[in-house]
């Protein structure tokens, strides 16, 4: 006749008492106290694995630390309840152990840095910084430690709300399109199963989509004519007839170096890391764009850049400045600093250059794959003939001004 287990009373358990040997005590149900020669007395359940005849063994607490034999017993019946379903008690709770683990170094603001890591190499350097600037301001503090796990939809769009309310819908779109390459990276990468955010654009308003402003071929002497009059500083209005001459766009303007600069074969070479596409580009140089050159020599010659930080010289001047510049001149909502690209597009399309080396001038990739594919060319020989067109078109444009890039009139200019 099978033995019949008794149960244990807090009585027997404060009573046993360690022996030169560990020895168990039976509750019922596979329960036991362990006790140890050192006098530690711990909980452990046994049970047969299931699909298996193997026995195995699985420590819920130590009484000595204050895990009762209530607690205990109901840590057994959770794992009997495990069994009834076919589940192996210990290898479910080093399940939950790993998931706990995971989800420490799995936070959302975690798993957006490796990501960032590798989305950096595929954008310029400054558009990284807009792109993690706008994770740190509008999602991190909200949801950046919440296991990325977690995130719901619910969650990312609260976190989004105060940007829409505040009628921003541009800078919505874009944190809704980083979150979910966070996502993707994530499920890429096996930390998720799949992306939660698919659809949170949709909960938000499109933003209307705006064009630069730009001017008419036949309002280029206008502007020529303000900036000649406007009271601005010499490097700013350097920077915008820069711009204007090598229709790059701002941020590539700004970040101009001295060394990219080559005088003797009169070119300008952005390197592929300062480029919007990742694609290394050259600008023929003309006459103006030299006297351009030789205006800024004696301001930021010693230095990196080309045009300097007025806060701070090692690093270059901010991209927006001939934006406020502009606006200030009169030109709000008439023209902006990449609305000059439009200007010069515009104006040498009518003019019949060829259109490939117009968008070639413009660093514009061919939507094209299979085009693009076959067409290599950079046109650089076409390409110089028509910047020094654009050039001297600029120039004619300030009559009656006076023109920073004019190479006649380079001695006359006096800072501003």
């Amino acid at each position: 006749m099978p033995r019949i287990a008794t149960p244990l009373n807090d009585t027997q358990i404060r009573n046993a008492k360690p022996s030169e040997k560990e020895y168990v005590l039976s509750d019922t149900q596979g329960l036991g106290l362990r006790v140890r020669p050192n006098g530690t007395k711990e909980w452990i359940f046994r049970y047969q694995k299931p699909h298996a005849k193997q026995r195995a063994k699985i420590t819920l607490g130590s009484y000595t630390s204050g895990t009762t034999l209530k607690q205990a017993r109901d840590a057994r019946d959770k794992y009997l309840s495990l069994l009834a379903e076919n589940i192996d008690p210990k290898a479910h709770r080093d399940e939950l152990n790993q998931q706990a683990l995971l989800d420490t170094t799995t936070t959302l603001q975690v798993v957006a840095n490796q990501w960032f890591e590798v989305k950096k190499t595929k954008v310029t350097a400054d558009f990284a910084l807009d792109i993690w600037r706008s994770l740190e301001r509008h999602v991190f503090p909200l949801i950046g430690q919440r296991p990325i796990s977690e995130i719901t939809a619910p969650m990312a769009i609260t976190a989004i709300e105060p940007v829409a309310s505040r009628g921003n819908l541009e800078t919505v779109k874009r944190l809704c399109q980083r979150l979910n390459e966070i996502m993707t990276f994530s499920v890429n990468t096996g930390v998720i199963q799949h992306n939660p955010l698919t659809g949170i654009r949709e909960r938000f308003a499109k933003p209307v989509k705006q064009h630069n402003p730009t001017l008419e071929p036949n309002q280029l002497p206008l502007l020529m004519q303000t900036l000649n009059k406007a009271s601005i500083k010499l490097p700013t209005r350097a920077m915008i007839e820069w711009q204007l001459h090598t229709m790059v766009r701002p941020m590539e303007s700004a970040g101009a170096k001295w060394e990219e600069m080559d005088l003797a074969q009169m070119i300008w070479t952005i390197p592929s890391a300062r480029m919007k596409k990742k694609r290394e580009h050259t600008v023929p140089l003309t006459a103006q764009t030299v006297a351009l050159l030789e205006i800024m020599r004696p301001i930021s010659g010693h230095l990196e850049h080309l045009f300097p930080s007025q806060k701070d010289p090692l690093r270059h001047a901010n991209e927006q400045s001939p934006n406020v510049a502009l606006k200030r001149m009169g030109f709000k909502d008439m023209l902006t600093a990449h609305g000059m690209r439009a200007l010069a597009s515009t104006t040498l399309n009518e003019q019949g250059f060829d259109y490939d080396i117009i968008e070639s001038a413009l660093a514009h990739i061919d939507p094209n794959e299979t085009r693009r594919s076959y067409n290599h060319a950079n046109y650089l020989p076409r390409r110089r003939i028509m910047m020094e067109w654009w050039s001297k078109h600029i120039e004619e444009a300030s009559t009656g001004s006076l023109s920073l890039a004019s190479h006649n009139n380079i001695n006359q200019i006096t800072h501003i």
